[in-house]
């Protein structure tokens, strides 16, 4: 079954659904996830360096048998290489690590330090043919507003908290104009039982004989974004993905967005969260 898909403002088409590899370690772990993911039909893997496990991503690709281009790597620059020498860098070591030629979709992980020079390298990499796309995460409406000013090429996502009760509304309004599209971490709550419990969604999801996981999952998708949920079951890898056959309705779509309360558990505008970022270093 192929993926469903999103056009990205590049002309990139990305699979709307991918495997995301936050906290699974290297070596091993990671390594027999994404294998099991890609075995499942997952083609789009989300890694970064600062997840410490690009190497295991690499050669579970590899040993799916899989083509390269069959498969949409992302990675993300850590806030320790946010600079125009830095990104240079961060970008060449991720290449290294992926056993790649190009990143189908490179982001600044992290909205601290010199991001416009970062930004720069990464839009010179892109030139270069190294980078298909590139993109932004966790960057607030705020944070957006200084940033976007100064790019030659338009980032094609903003990677965000994003699931049902944090709908990311203010964030995607201001975004549209540049067709900027929203990818969700912890799109499904970071499995928040109260959301997966939550009585509208059990209602709509016994309606179309789906679970509150798939439900949330197409609807992500119907609202145009790219969802990365997490799972170390294959069994439930495969139930995330299973998201063709069925169309929430228009009633079912404005009943879920009445479940946002406009708050997450992450603020990247928060002092103490940027010191805990910018302390941790990735290599020398």
């Amino acid at each position: 079954m192929k993926p469903l898909m999103i056009s990205l403002n590049s002309g990139t088409q990305i699979p709307s659904e991918g495997f995301g590899t936050f906290l699974i370690s290297n070596d091993g772990p990671c390594y027999e996830a994404v294998l099991n993911a890609l075995k499942c039909g997952y083609r789009h893997i989300d890694t970064a360096a600062g997840y410490g496990n690009e190497t295991d991503v690499a050669k579970a690709i590899k040993d799916s048998g899989l083509k390269r281009e069959d498969v949409f790597i992302t990675s993300k620059l850590w806030v320790q290489d946010n600079s125009y020498e830095g990104a240079k860098y961060g970008i060449e070591q991720s290449l290294k690590n992926l056993d790649t030629d190009y990143i189908d979709l490179y982001l600044i992980h992290q909205p601290y330090g010199d991001l416009k020079d970062a930004w720069k390298a990464m839009e010179e990499a892109v030139d270069a043919g190294k980078l298909k796309a590139i993109g932004i995460s966790n960057q607030t409406p705020k944070i957006f507003e200084s940033f976007i000013k100064d790019c030659r090429i338009l980032p094609g996502v903003n990677q965000v908290e994003c699931n049902p009760t944090f709908q990311q509304k203010e964030l995607r309004k201001i975004m549209e104009p540049y067709g900027i599209v929203v990818e969700a971490w912890y799109p499904l709550g970071h499995g928040n039982k109260e959301l997966l419990s939550n009585p509208l969604l059990q209602e709509i999801a016994k309606k179309h004989n789906k679970s509150t996981v798939q439900v949330i999952l197409r609807w992500l998708y119907q609202e145009g974004i790219v969802s990365l949920p997490k799972s170390l079951n294959p069994e439930h890898m495969a139930t995330n993905l299973d998201i063709q056959n069925f169309e929430l309705s228009q009633e079912d779509m404005d009943a879920i967005r009445t479940l946002d309360t406009g708050k997450g558990t992450h603020d990247p505008e928060d002092p103490a969260v940027e010191k805990r970022l910018t302390a941790i270093k990735i290599h020398e």
